[in-house]
């Protein structure tokens, strides 16, 4: 697109709550010259707060030049000396610990924090990384205290390569544990933040194929139910200093220059809210969207849009001074524009302290505080709390008063003795495994561990000798004559042809990152994993190796018989014959054979196959870890599967043969003694799921599909049977649900909302164990409400009953889960009907039904004199919802590769209306078939179709368009619009005649 100087674009004059107008632009317009002020902080001797801090960054952004103030919108900051002010970066990233930055306590993934329900262990997760941030900072002053975490994109397809980072598929709990963890990384000075939080990734993302450059489709009930909540939680809360947009676009619209939905964002909360664009965003604006010709017009109408911080270019600004500079200079932008984020840039700052150390309450926590024995401790118990036990036919624990312990254990599988990493991890300071971790409670048992990992040694055809690995830098040459220890290759295999090669001789992984292959890597990490290879087999039993990482093909070098990776063609690989030293299936089944039980470690590696820039291919284990299941449980029917993951798992055969079913995310460095506690009872299982396991990959749908409503997805909608429900985990005993109470009705009473109210049911422990029962309470729509079926969780609480104890539990069920969106109306509504409860231990697991009337007025028809978004359908077809302008609005186009389509509006009262006006329009940007057409008509209530009307040839010009209602037609019912082509239609006017 082409932005004019005279769009109207720019927002209106920002005045922050807390105090008076920022500062203004000349009366001779944008310039390049400095501003004559005197310097000094004036404000500085006012008590901390919020009003204070605005005042002070207005008083700081009044002394600085334009060229200084330009500066200041890049994600690296120069120091101002001269107004006390050192070099700035914003962004620390702090997932689930201190990430890339040296030793840090890595506590468990995200997913694996959520599945404990623990808000108060998620608050002191988040005080304890902000500890250590704090401490990185002491140590070196540049580690930024503004932090890029948490993740609370619902996990709304178990697809998502990023799902490890995210919390819930259910939007409210997304919200609840968010803002937990943004508490404890907030700390709790009324003025001071420890850290300040950034809220990730804003918004409707959940796809990394193309992610960069697709759109994510949101009708108003998806975007106002679904996709924002996550966000409103924390940000309403006070615990959100920033927010970064994601890559994708909304609505055919890119989310770093959607201000209408930043706008709303920042509607939730009078503080300062910081935008920061993600990494190379502004780039992407004009490079890989193409949504703008030139950076000055993308970096104008993103500061317009409410982006505060460009994080592009890495620590070189010139590209973004450049670009700013020239839309100033444009028309584009002026002074008042690049003030406003350079004032909320400098009110973050201050709530950290930075100059106001002598106040600052948390300036004193020293630079070894890190990796503290309270950090220790609180890791393994959050990793004990996240651990899912899905199923148990009685194996588990495997100690306690009733029974024996185990006299030979056999963990087997190859996460039976690693502890993986993902991308957002730090460096852990030690590491502890599951064999290992068993190993040492049971120390009267015989444990046995085995990776399952086939041995082998690759002989290269051209020299006739073995790959072997050379000290002491680990050089993988063809030079071994025998097959021995340093020739000896451990094969795991992660799925679709992706392998890992170990030295048995060192333990180091094979890596391709330098050319020449060297066994140097303890394990696989990197933007791009250079440590993971595909094993390709010729016709005449010849194998050949690919690097994944460069794609290129291993070879051997004449002379010196190194490995390289660099044959571009695989005629040019080597080949390779196998041997076979040590099946690692028959030295899983020797193990498992000879053991009492045999707890069989599989998952995923999280560089492989499902990550940030990858999305998974399916929702299947590893065909090498089913292997490695099969040949433990045929040879030993007391086999416990422990999945290790960053995400759910269709789980087949394996899920109904297991003895018992086990899940943890990966945990971090007490990922053994954790799932150690839960697995031989030291510590009673508590983890639920927060996101639903399914049965197959087809149930998990089209992961580019945002609109679950028509997609039935999620567990709100979703009609196929789960293999593991949202909401389910067992414990080690028993639960019993009586008696159940519930207010008879509730009103609606502001804002389409009801008040909050609680039910209460009577549970008892019918188990020899405490019992932690996680009371669930589901909330359906009445039937025959106006957005049909819907079912999703209204509230739950956590009650520990001693063995026999029975207690009274009360749930507070959240207003939202009973309230839609009416799309007609634009605001909340609360429906009149009997509600449904359902009470119990999972969305699926019901144990009893409570209903509820809600009393209100039902929401009124659309009618004569109403005005209707046109995206405020409630059924459509081939429709996509695509920007009015490109800055501006929403309106519904012919979907690409669609000839036609149609948007129903359910509802609408024509008995006095004459004519349907719409304001419609050519898209320019139309791909369909049929881009010459624009047609549009009508399908009335009484299925008598409306005479179809061609739009003029002007290309982006609205109009009105009318459209008779007959007098045979005017009746309550559904309105049909049916568009063909390039037409595109904005909104509907019910209208009357003319008087």
């Amino acid at each position: 697109m082409h932005l004019q100087a005279d769009d109207d674009v720019r927002p209106t004059t920002e005045t922050h709550p807390a105090g008076p107008p920022g500062p203004t632009a000349p009366a001779d317009g944008p310039g390049l010259s400095a501003r004559s002020t005197e310097p000094g902080d004036p404000g500085a001797a006012a008590a901390p707060s919020d009003s204070s801090f605005a005042r002070r960054a207005r008083t700081l952004v009044g002394q600085m030049t334009l060229a200084e103030k330009i500066a200041s919108l890049h994600q690296a900051v120069p120091a101002l000396p001269r107004l006390g002010l050192a070099a700035f970066r914003t962004g620390t990233e702090a997932l689930h610990g201190v990430s890339w930055l040296g030793t840090a306590t890595v506590f468990p993934q995200p997913v694996g924090l959520a599945a404990s329900w623990d808000t108060d262990l998620v608050r002191r997760v988040g005080d304890a990384v902000a500890t250590e941030v704090r401490a990185k900072h002491a140590a070196d002053p540049t580690v930024s205290l503004n932090v890029w975490a948490p993740v609370v994109n619902p996990l709304r397809n178990p697809l998502w390569g990023r799902n490890e980072e995210g919390y819930s598929e259910d939007p409210a709990l997304t919200a609840e544990i968010a803002t937990a963890f943004c508490s404890g990384l907030r700390g709790d000075h009324p003025a001071f933040w420890k850290t300040v939080p950034t809220l990730k990734h804003f918004l409707a993302y959940n796809n990394e194929v193309d992610r960069a450059v697709t759109s994510s489709q949101l009708r108003p009930r998806v975007l106002h139910e679904y996709e924002l909540p996550a966000y409103r939680g924390p940000v309403e809360a006070g615990v959100v200093g920033a927010v970064m947009p994601s890559y994708n676009l909304v609505d055919g619209r890119p989310n770093h220059v959607a201000r209408e939905l930043l706008d709303e964002l920042r509607s939730w909360t009078p503080a300062s809210l910081l935008v920061v664009s993600d990494a190379a965003a502004p780039s992407n604006l004009v490079e890989g969207e193409r949504y703008f010709t030139s950076g000055a017009e993308s970096h104008a109408a993103a500061l317009l849009a409410g982006v505060d911080s460009f994080t592009d270019h890495d620590t070189d600004s010139g590209p973004t001074v450049r670009d700013v500079t020239a839309a100033l200079e444009a028309g584009l932008l002026t002074e008042d524009d690049v003030d406003r984020a350079v004032v909320r840039l400098l009110e973050l700052r201050l709530r950290t302290g930075e100059l106001d150390p002598d106040l600052d309450p948390y300036a004193s926590i020293p630079a070894d505080a890190i990796d503290l024995p309270e950090h220790r401790a609180l890791a393994r118990e959050a990793t004990a709390a996240g651990v899912v036990v899905l199923a148990n036919d009685g194996i588990l624990p495997l100690l306690g008063p009733d029974r024996a312990a185990p006299r030979q254990v056999a963990v087997v599988g190859p996460l039976a003795e690693r502890v993986l990493h993902d991308w957002y991890s730090g460096t852990p300071p030690y590491l502890s495994d599951l064999g290992s971790a068993l190993a040492d409670r049971l120390s009267d048992a015989e444990v046995t561990v085995v990776d399952g990992a086939d041995r082998i040694g690759l002989r290269a055809r051209s020299t006739g000798t073995y790959l072997s690995v050379s000290e002491p830098d680990g050089t993988v040459t063809a030079s071994a004559e025998r097959c021995d220890l340093t020739a000896q290759l451990d094969v795991t295999d992660w799925g679709h042809g992706v392998v890992t090669l170990r030295s048995a001789a060192t333990d180091a992984l094979l890596s391709g990152g330098s050319w020449i292959v060297r066994a140097d890597a303890s394990r696989v990490g990197g933007w791009v994993a250079q440590e993971t290879f595909r094993l390709h087999r010729h016709t005449d039993g010849a194998w050949s190796v690919q690097h994944v990482g460069s794609g290129r093909w291993l070879r051997v070098q004449h002379g010196s018989l190194t490995l390289v990776t660099d044959a571009t063609t695989l005629e040019d690989a080597e080949r390779f014959d196998l041997r076979t030293v040590r099946s690692g299936e028959a030295a899983v089944a020797e193990a498992a054979g000879a053991a009492d039980v045999v707890v069989v470690a599989v998952g995923n590696d999280p560089h492989v196959l499902g990550r940030e820039t990858e999305d998974r291919p399916d929702l299947d284990l590893p065909r090498a870890s089913q292997e490695i299941w099969r040949a433990a449980v045929e040879a030993n029917d007391r086999a416990v599967l422990a999945v290790v993951s960053s995400y759910p798992y269709a789980l087949g055969d394996a899920a109904e043969q297991a003895a018992a079913v086990v899940w943890s995310s990966h945990a971090g460095q007490e990922l053994g003694p954790g799932l150690t506690d839960v697995l031989v009872g030291d510590v009673e299982p508590t983890g639920r799921l927060t996101q639903t396991w399914v049965a197959s990959t087809a149930d998990a749908g089209d992961i580019l599909d945002y609109d679950i409503v028509s997609a039935k997805s999620t567990y709100w909608y979703d009609e196929t049977a789960p293999l593991y429900a949202f909401g389910h985990g067992l414990g080690y005993a028993g639960a019993s649900y009586g008696r159940t109470t519930s207010p008879s009705s509730v009103e609606v009473v502001a804002d389409g909302h009801v008040a909050p109210f609680d039910v209460s049911v009577e549970v008892t422990n019918t188990g020899d164990r405490p019992l932690h029962e996680l009371v669930q309470v589901y909330v359906s729509l009445p039937d025959q409400h106006p957005a049909g079926r819907r079912r999703r969780l209204g509230g739950h609480h956590r009650v520990v009953l001693a063995p026999g104890e029975s207690r009274r539990v009360e749930v507070t069920v959240d207003p939202a889960s009973l309230a839609t969106w009416d799309a007609h109306h634009d605001r909340w509504q609360t429906a009149p009907g009997s509600y449904r409860l359902d009470l119990g231990r999972s969305s699926v697991d019901v144990r009893s039904v409570e209903s509820v009337e809600v009393v209100g007025p039902h929401a009124p028809s659309l009618g004569l004199g109403d005005t209707v978004s046109a995206i405020a359908f409630d059924t459509v077809r081939n429709l996509d919802l695509v920007p009015w302008s490109p800055l501006h609005g929403t309106a519904l186009g012919v979907r690409r590769g669609a000839r036609n389509g149609e948007a129903v509006y359910s509802r609408v009262d024509l008995e006095d209306v004459t004519e349907v006006r719409l304001s419609a329009a050519r898209w320019s940007g139309s791909p369909g078939p049929s881009r010459d057409r624009a047609t549009l008509s009508l399908v009335l209530p009484d299925g008598t179709r409306s005479g179809s009307l061609t739009l003029p040839a002007a290309t982006e010009v609205w109009t009105e368009v009318v459209l008779p209602v007959p007098e045979s037609a005017r009746r309550l019912g559904d309105l049909t619009v049916r568009l063909e082509g390039s037409a595109r239609i904005a909104h509907l006017d019910l209208a009357g005649p003319q008087v």
